[in-house]
């Protein structure tokens, strides 16, 4: 069984429907995915999404988990921007009471912003993983919104008890991995830019490979080219069933039943 950690099913600027998600899933099972993690359409209303905008990305999550269950697993979308007492009430409403299994943020506010501590203050206490959008900004530039390796190794020391996930492994680079490998707390997934060789098996010399989850970025990227990073890679079989499930399964609490 094969978990993408990294989906967004739906990014058109428009409510999921099960005539555009369906195709995504079959073509997912035919790959042998067989549970996505969904982390909404978290660009649909621009980089700083108020609340109405914020409960709309998670309600379509939650339809599709409705649709879906069993395949489609939901990371509750939030902007740090907002007040306490919001971000508690929604991560409640999609975790406490519907069954979302982490916390995802964008780029509404660079991950080492003070303002973000008290969504990681969320995750510590709900016991969830919160997946970081990540890039590195010597290339993509505009660090006032793209959060940077560096910036999630703030996170990480700030919060050394959440597990975070820095997104998009090989937009990072070789750089993202060196900067993140003293921090155990900090996981990263396969996603993001082309599927070039050699940064899988550099990851897992660096940081080993349990820390290392398969994501494809669906629908920004494709399957193939996604899970060829992985199935190509110079490394041990176990290796890679470990990269496309059993870390996954851990980090999400599905090997001991809590789903």
């Amino acid at each position: 069984m094969i978990i993408d950690f990294h989906t967004h099913l739906c990014l058109k600027g428009s409510p999921a429907t099960r005539e555009s998600v369906s195709p995504i899933l079959t073509q997912a099972k035919r790959h042998g995915i067989e549970k996505l993690v969904v982390l909404g359409d978290v660009v649909r209303y621009g980089v700083t999404p108020n609340r109405d905008e914020i409960r709309a990305i998670n309600d379509d999550t939650l339809t599709l988990m409705g649709w879906f269950p069993g395949v489609v697993i939901g990371f509750c979308h939030l902007n740090p921007l907002h007040d306490k007492a919001f971000l508690k009430e929604e991560t409640e409403r999609c975790i406490t009471c519907n069954g979302m299994r982490g916390i995802k943020l964008e780029i509404a506010v660079n991950g080492s912003d003070r303002r973000v501590n008290p969504v990681l203050e969320l995750a510590e206490a709900l016991n969830v993983p919160l997946l970081q959008h990540a890039w590195d900004t010597t290339i993509i530039g505009n660090r006032r919104h793209q959060t940077d390796p560096a910036d999630v190794a703030v996170m990480a020391r700030r919060f050394p008890r959440v597990n975070i996930v820095m997104a998009h492994l090989t937009a990072c680079g070789l750089r993202g991995v060196q900067t993140i490998r003293d921090f155990p707390n900090i996981y990263t997934d396969t996603s993001g830019s082309q599927p070039f060789s050699g940064i899988v098996e550099y990851a897992v010399g660096k940081l080993g490979v349990d820390r290392i989850l398969y994501g494809s970025d669906i629908p920004i990227r494709d399957f193939p080219s996604q899970l060829g990073r992985v199935l190509g890679a110079n490394i041990e079989p176990g290796q890679k069933e470990q990269i496309l499930q059993h870390n996954a399964e851990r980090l999400l609490g599905l090997s001991d039943n809590r789903v």
